[in-house]
């Protein structure tokens, strides 16, 4: 018997007769034990930097940018830490912003808002949405050397101190997320969102998951929190169960690279070969949409060597209550997927004409569609699942039923990866 996650409860499943099946995860690594000391330790002696209320000046105007619902961060705890420490430097509360960096997905609700950062924090502090659309709110910050716009949310840019939290994992575009990113996409404009998931930044060979040198979008992402005057993060690296195995405070990139090195035990985990099947599972809350939840296909065939083979097929559990989504990203994915004939025509399309932000992920789930099928089970939405041209499935019969039908045999290899955001399978 095996189990993924699915929403908020898990899935238990059998394979087939005839069917072999493996499991890998993530490494097994002893999550911290009490983490209100680990968060005062991280505070009290961060990277590279003096402590938040050293860097604070009661004049200050102070801006905490911190990840959104679809993120699995424990702002509710790293957030009024950073609150106190600003507290003792005699910041007032109404010099303090914290900014949601929704990037271009939707606003987050003030229910989101109150899991977010708890109900004292909201009612306490100005707690308001990015909104990349709205140019009076932003700041152009010129271009990289490799030609990225860059553009920023005019609060946290014109905030005297401007820090962020973030969960540092394995990344479709930037290699591994968090540090800078939080900042830099969440709070940026959407030319720069638009340009950073274009389709010359998809096809750059150094756009893979776990890759950081050579990478474009890393280094647009680094620039970009650079100009806007990113002074201090505080981020974790957490194991699938979303237990927090290691978190570090300080200069942006020092604390982040510290982070880096610690997902990568975590994280990174060899296999001997390719399968013909992989179930990837997502779990809450990436999986209540398909934008989302379709990132478990595409982290496992852009891993640095496909985890399955072409042809082959990947099963993402996930209910998608909210169908594709509600944000403009995520109505731009639908259409593009909804209105294209075939996945090479749409790839012709997009790298011909380009693509507004959120659209990439039509162009990521086209390079993976033109080369295996997805089935989604047990969504909520299935016409629209069939609509962005992947399968659905009622359950994991079915599913193991249609991939032996796609593949033409019954003898399929299969690789079940319970976390597939948060484990990534090397084939060695």
């Amino acid at each position: 018997m095996y189990t993924v996650p699915f929403g908020k409860d898990h899935l238990s499943f059998d394979l087939p007769a005839g069917m072999n099946g493996a499991v890998v995860a993530s490494r097994n690594t002893k999550p911290l034990k009490d983490l209100k000391r680990a968060i005062f330790q991280a505070l009290a002696e961060p990277v590279d930097s003096p402590r938040i209320h050293e860097l604070a000046n009661p004049r200050d105007r102070v801006c905490i940018v911190f990840t959104d619902i679809t993120r699995a961060s424990m702002d509710h705890m790293l957030v009024p830490a950073m609150l106190r420490e600003l507290e003792t430097a005699g910041v007032p509360d109404d010099r303090i912003t914290l900014l949601c960096g929704v990037g271009l997905h939707r606003p987050s609700t003030p229910q989101e808002k109150r899991i977010k950062l708890g109900e004292e924090v909201v009612a306490r502090y100005r707690v308001v949405d990015h909104d990349a659309q709205d140019p009076a709110g932003l700041v152009d910050l010129g271009k990289t050397e490799s030609g990225i716009p860059l553009t920023i949310n005019r609060l946290a840019y014109e905030a005297d101190l401007l820090m962020a939290t973030g969960i540092v994992e394995p990344h479709q575009f930037a290699g591994y997320s968090g540090g800078r990113k939080t900042v830099a996409v969440g709070a940026a404009g959407e030319a720069m969102i638009a340009y950073t998931h274009g389709p010359k930044m998809m096809d750059h060979p150094g756009t893979r998951l776990g890759k950081i040198e050579g990478n474009l979008f890393h280094e647009g992402v680094t620039e970009a929190a650079r100009r806007a005057g990113l002074k201090f993060i505080f981020n974790v690296v957490q194991d699938e169960q979303k237990r927090p195995v290691a978190m570090f405070a300080g200069e942006p990139e020092a604390t982040f690279h510290k982070l880096v090195s610690e997902a990568r035990k975590l994280y990174e985990v060899p296999i001997h070969r390719q399968y013909d099947v992989a179930v990837a599972g997502v779990g809450y809350p990436k999986d209540a949409n398909i934008y989302q939840a379709c990132r478990a296909a595409s982290y496992l065939f852009f891993a640095p060597l496909p985890v399955v083979k072409e042809g082959g097929v990947i099963i993402v559990p996930a209910p998608t209550p909210e169908g594709a989504g509600k944000g403009v990203g995520e109505e731009r994915f639908f259409k593009k997927m909804r209105n294209a004939a075939d996945m090479p025509s749409l790839l012709k399309e997009l790298r011909a004409s380009g693509y507004p932000p959120g659209a990439q992920r039509a162009f990521i789930m086209a390079k993976v569609l033109e080369k295996i099928d997805v089935i989604v089970v047990g969504s909520e939405t299935p016409d629209i699942i069939r609509q962005v041209h992947m399968i659905p499935a009622a359950d994991m019969e079915e599913a193991f039923r249609i991939s032996a039908q796609k593949i033409g045999r019954g003898d399929l290899e299969v690789l079940i990866v319970p976390h597939a955001l948060l484990t990534l399978p090397i084939v060695t």
